[in-house]
């Protein structure tokens, strides 16, 4: 059984700071693409950010600049650094990621960017 649990989400006025982690456990042989996905209110989800193995990264034109995704293969962790945040960063963000060869999500953490 291969898990993901997103953490770091919160309350953030704008132009603050967050850093989202998302850990892999479970009985894991490899972890392949990994990825940041969003949804807001009313909104369907949309890509963030991905990963690959070897750290290749690919943002959204939305966060490019402002958001940094990258990984820890010994820890089987990734994370987003997220920076300027502005109102329409506010989104319940998803962690993705490719685990022995098959397709995992995250439940999910909370990012409100509001004064």
């Amino acid at each position: 059984q291969v898990q993901l649990v997103e953490s770091g989400g919160g309350l953030v006025q704008p132009g603050g700071s967050l850093r989202l982690s998302c850990a892999a456990s479970g009985s894991i042989f490899r972890i392949n693409d990994m990825g940041w996905y969003r949804q807001a209110p009313g909104k369907e989800r949309e890509l963030v950010a991905t990963i690959t193995r070897s750290r290749s990264t690919n943002y959204a034109g939305s966060v490019k600049g402002r958001f940094t995704n990258s990984r820890d293969n010994a820890r089987n962790t990734m994370y987003l650094q997220m920076n300027s945040l502005k109102p329409e960063d506010t989104a319940v963000y998803y962690c993705n990621a490719e685990v022995n060869w098959g397709d995992y999500w995250g439940k999910g953490t909370l990012v409100t960017v509001s004064s």
